[in-house]
This record gives C-alpha cells, sequence and structure tokens, in this order.
C-alpha cells in the first residue's frame, strides 16, 4: 500500500525552497512602516532629538556629540590602518632584502665549490646537483632542495603546520567620510542650524506636550511631510515653498537678513511618513547566508537597502 506524500514531505537531502523560507535564509523583505523611519528633526546617528544640530553639505542632520565623535572614531582608524600599512611596507622590504642576502650567499658559495672545490659535480638538464659522481635515474639521494622542503613542509591536517594566507593591508584613505551618506566630509564643512519653535499660543492649541517646529515665514508647522531648506550661513531653516518664493529671490534670510548666495541653500533629509506617495522607499531587504555545506556557498549576499 503506498503511502501517502504528507507523510514524507520532510525526507528530502536538501532543503525545500519553502523550508528555507521557514528557516528564514536568502533574501528576507519587510515592508517599513512609519516608526522605522527616521523624522527630520533626529539625528541619524544617535535617532534622538537633535541636541546642538549640525548639518552637513548634503542634508544629513547630526547631534554635535555624536558627529564629533564618529569623525574622531574614523581618525583613529585611519591612524590603526595607515600603522599597519607602514609595518607591512617595512616586512616586505626587510624579506626582500633577506632574499637578495640568501641569493647572493647562494652564488658565491656556488662559485667558490666550483673553482676551489675538489670534488667533481653534475648538473642535469633540471639543474639539480649530484656529487661524488652519484645521478642517474637509480638514485635515491635526497637533493639539499627537497631535505629544505621537508623541512619547512606545511600539512593541512595539522593545526601547528596549517599555512596561513598573509592579509595584505591596502593603503587606506584619510578622508573622513558622513555616516549617512557616504561623501566625504570634513568638520569644517559641517554647520549649526536652528529651528524655530512654535510659540505659545500654538502649542497651546495643540494637545501633545512634545516640542514642534515652525517654519519662520509662514508660520506653518513642520512635519515629515514637508520638505526643508537650511541656510548654511545662518542655520535658519524655512520650508521649501517660502525657499522658492522668498529665499531664492531676496538672497538674504527672512529671520536674521543676512545676505546669502544661492549655493548656501540646502535642502534637508526628508523625514518618513510611512506613505510610498511620499517617494520613499519602505522596503527594508537582508541576506542570511546559508553556508557552504548547502550548495549555495557561492551566492553573494544582496546589499541591504532601506
Amino acid at each position: 500500500m503506498p503511502q501517502r506524500h504528507s507523510k514524507n514531505n520532510n525526507d528530502l537531502a536538501f532543503f525545500t525552497y519553502e523550508e528555507k523560507r521557514k528557516l528564514g535564509y536568502g533574501t528576507q523583505r519587510e515592508r517599513l512602516g512609519k516608526d522605522s523611519i527616521k523624522p527630520f528633526d533626529a539625528c541619524c546617528l544617535c535617532l534622538k532629538p537633535l541636541i546642538g544640530p549640525l548639518c552637513c553639505p548634503k542634508g544629513h542632520t547630526f547631534c554635535k556629540e555624536c558627529i564629533l565623535e564618529c569623525l574622531l572614531s574614523q581618525k583613529k582608524d585611519i591612524k590603526r590602518k595607515l600603522a599597519a600599512h607602514e609595518a607591512q611596507k617595512k616586512q616586505e622590504k626587510e624579506e626582500e632584502e633577506e632574499k637578495l642576502i640568501l641569493q647572493k650567499a647562494k652564488e658565491l658559495d656556488a662559485f667558490d665549490q666550483q673553482n676551489h672545490g675538489a670534488v667533481p659535480q653534475y648538473h642535469d638538464r633540471s639543474g639539480s646537483q649530484y656529487k661524488n659522481g652519484f645521478h642517474g635515474a637509480n638514485s635515491v639521494k635526497v637533493t639539499s632542495f627537497e631535505e629544505e622542503a621537508l623541512r619547512n613542509m606545511k600539512a593541512f591536517w595539522l593545526p601547528s603546520a596549517t599555512p596561513e594566507a598573509t592579509v595584505k593591508v591596502d593603503l587606506p584613505s584619510t578622508d573622513t567620510v558622513c555616516p549617512e551618506g557616504q561623501e566625504k566630509l570634513k568638520l569644517k564643512s559641517l554647520f549649526p542650524i536652528s529651528f524655530t519653535e512654535e510659540t505659545a499660543d500654538q502649542k497651546s492649541s495643540k494637545a501633545g506636550n512634545s516640542c514642534s517646529y515652525m517654519c519662520p515665514s509662514c508660520k506653518s508647522t513642520l512635519t515629515n511631510t514637508m520638505s526643508l531648506v537650511a541656510v548654511s550661513t545662518c542655520g535658519h531653516v524655512f520650508c521649501k515653498k517660502c525657499s522658492d518664493k522668498f529665499l531664492v529671490k531676496d538672497k538674504a534670510c527672512l529671520e536674521c537678513s543676512k545676505p546669502f548666495r544661492e549655493r548656501n541653500l540646502v535642502p534637508l533629509e526628508k523625514g518618513g511618513t510611512g506613505f510610498a506617495a511620499h517617494d520613499e522607499r519602505l522596503e527594508a531587504r537582508d541576506f542570511k547566508y546559508l553556508g557552504s555545506g548547502s550548495g549555495l556557498g557561492l551566492v553573494k549576499p544582496a546589499p541591504k537597502t532601506y
């Protein structure tokens, strides 16, 4: 009597596609909601409300303490990598000099034996030497090359004799990068920004007690749905509509009347709303490696996208 397939559907020697999905292997996709997206007034590093906000030329905002600590750690890492690269270059130079010294010593030894040695030497086509005329197909004498090879033999089955691959340290870049946009970032290119808080009347009309900001020009409350523009010369933040209508034409800040150029207008990074119509990528992808024994060990991981 044949058995039912439902009783033997998990006795295969490999994982099926459905079993891999249930175990969480491969590329996993998940739709992000509003709570998973950073608001406009949060730091890109600590994801908390901005304290002493600084902005980069690409519009990414950071807390002053967070970005200074990040740039300092990058400089320490660059210094460590430069020291490792210099040590590697020094070691390679010493090894090259040692090889030259050994080669010269071998040449001098061969020259001395050829001119002053009493024992004749013979050379075959492969360049190996046989002393005392002992050469031929029936020779069982171990040459010096074979002795050295046996002495330095690496056995992969012995932990103490396993060969180790040398890790080559490339010359690192000396430029610090923005942790959010991965472009070059210097400390002097950061500029402070200041949000205009709402008045007491506007705060009292709202139920929430959280700190909220407004545009200094149109007095509208700033939200994640709005595009914001910061003036790098003074740091005041305006909405995109007021920027296009007044700032671009007047070339002066509406809050402090400080003049600026058009290149000083920096669009800030948008806050997330959780809606696809807001031109946000709301799908997160992550790849879980299957391992070399699964038959998919050579599959390259998919990059993380948010």
